[in-house]
């Protein structure tokens, strides 16, 4: 691990060297301050949010794209050419140890670039938000600057109406192994189905369990986005 982290500080040192990181740097504080500051928003939170994020993180990804690359060949090109890799290689250290050792190096700078420039986005973020109207303040805190979370009903055990409907299939006795598997999954298929799909007209109650949350959000806003599939839309599209 030594010897890893001894590659690791060395792959640091060209960087810096290499005046990379600085240049790298200066960039991302330039993107992500000064961009945002010159592009306007409609004044509603949501606009505001998407348009900061959206030229904000594209300039990122972009910045710490290149820098990944540029890094990558250009730290070990620059090793090459100052013979500090052939002066490496020929201690004992495992050629794998090597090519560790740089690409934790690359995953740490770009690590400590996207935090400057994540904190950078927060602060922003807050000094905007501060300017909105007071209506649109309050959206941000509820609908936006908030957790998420993903909730599925509880699959339902269909064993007992599976073995129903297996009772009363005809012929069952005369059926061989393969035929009552086959039967039996698609008797399963069937019940899945039945529980899933909404016929016109009728109604269907989703249980969330929210377990011990609920007790933490009870006097908290929630809103929630229900996805689900129709087989024909009506005029609008909207439900």
């Amino acid at each position: 691990m030594q010897r890893i982290l001894a590659i690791t500080r060395l792959t640091w040192k060209a960087a810096f060297r290499f005046r990379l990181f600085w240049v790298l740097l200066t960039l991302l504080l330039a993107s992500v301050v000064l961009l945002p500051l010159l592009l306007k928003d409609d004044g509603t939170a949501r606009g505001f949010i998407q348009i900061m994020l959206t030229y904000t993180l594209s300039v990122i990804t972009a910045l710490l794209g290149f820098s990944t690359l540029w890094l990558a060949c250009g730290t070990l090109a620059r090793d090459i050419e100052e013979c500090q890799m052939q002066v490496v290689v020929v201690k004992p250290i495992a050629r794998w140890e090597v090519w560790l050792g740089k690409w934790l190096g690359i995953v740490l700078l770009n690590a400590a670039l996207l935090a400057v420039s994540g904190t950078c986005v927060f602060g922003l973020l807050k000094w905007r938000a501060s300017q909105l109207e007071p209506r649109q303040q309050q959206i941000l805190r509820e609908e936006i600057f908030v957790s998420r979370a993903s909730f599925r009903e509880p699959p339902a055990d269909i064993n007992a109406d599976v073995q129903k409907m297996m009772q009363r299939a005809p012929n069952r006795e005369k059926l061989s192994p393969e035929e009552l598997q086959q039967t039996q999954q698609m008797l399963k298929e069937r019940v899945t189905a039945m529980q899933q799909v909404v016929p016109p007209n009728y109604q269907r109650l989703w249980n969330l369990d929210l377990g011990l949350k609920k007790h933490q959000l009870s006097d908290q806003p929630m809103f929630m986005r229900v996805k689900f599939h129709v087989a024909q839309t009506n005029a609008s599209g909207t439900y």
